[in-house]
């Protein structure tokens, strides 16, 4: 299946989803996020604003905070990707593509921050399929030190995905069970 296809099919599933399967799931990813080597190794987490039926971050946002992490969230800059600390001053605004946004603030400038990756498809090797804009493979082609870590919904997570050579994989994929 070509990757346009796959993103219809799978924004599709994501659409059919109710709100307490995505509570549910993203409680569960949440659980294991949060024992993951990963996550207790990062001091900073560059996290995305979840917005439609993408994995709730809320309560991934709120617990870092409170283990002590510092934590980020994307704003995009014309073709780039740049990341935001999150604190109480920082108001939240829709940005590009109606998606939340840190309205001003301080840029993260952590090169090793965890950085979590939204996406429509993951395979077992990494792969991702995103939404067809390349703002994460771009961020993560110029920082090259960031660990990745993506969470998914079961349904999210194939086989096998097409990837091309400019496509960046995730360190490790989660699963909701």
């Amino acid at each position: 299946m070509d990757k346009d296809s796959l993103r219809q099919e799978m924004l599709g599933r994501r659409r059919e989803m109710r709100e307490e399967e995505i509570a549910a799931a993203s409680d569960d990813l949440a659980r294991q996020l949060f024992v993951h080597p990963l996550y207790r190794a990062a001091k900073t987490l560059y996290v995305y604003l979840s917005a439609n039926q993408e994995v709730r971050t809320d309560e991934i946002i709120r617990q870092a905070r409170q283990d002590g992490k510092l934590v980020a969230a994307p704003k995009v800059c014309g073709s780039e990707l740049r990341f935001i600390f999150l604190d109480e001053s920082v108001r939240l605004q829709a940005g590009s593509f109606g998606i939340l946004e840190p309205a001003g603030g301080q840029e993260a400038d952590d090169p090793t921050a965890l950085v979590l990756l939204p996406g429509l498809a993951f395979d077992r090797l990494g792969r991702r399929l995103g939404y067809g804009g390349g703002y994460y493979d771009r961020f993560l082609a110029r920082e090259t030190e960031h660990l990745t870590l993506a969470l998914c919904y079961g349904f999210q997570l194939v086989d096998e995905l097409p990837a091309e050579p400019h496509d960046v994989r995730a360190d490790a994929v989660l699963a909701a069970e």
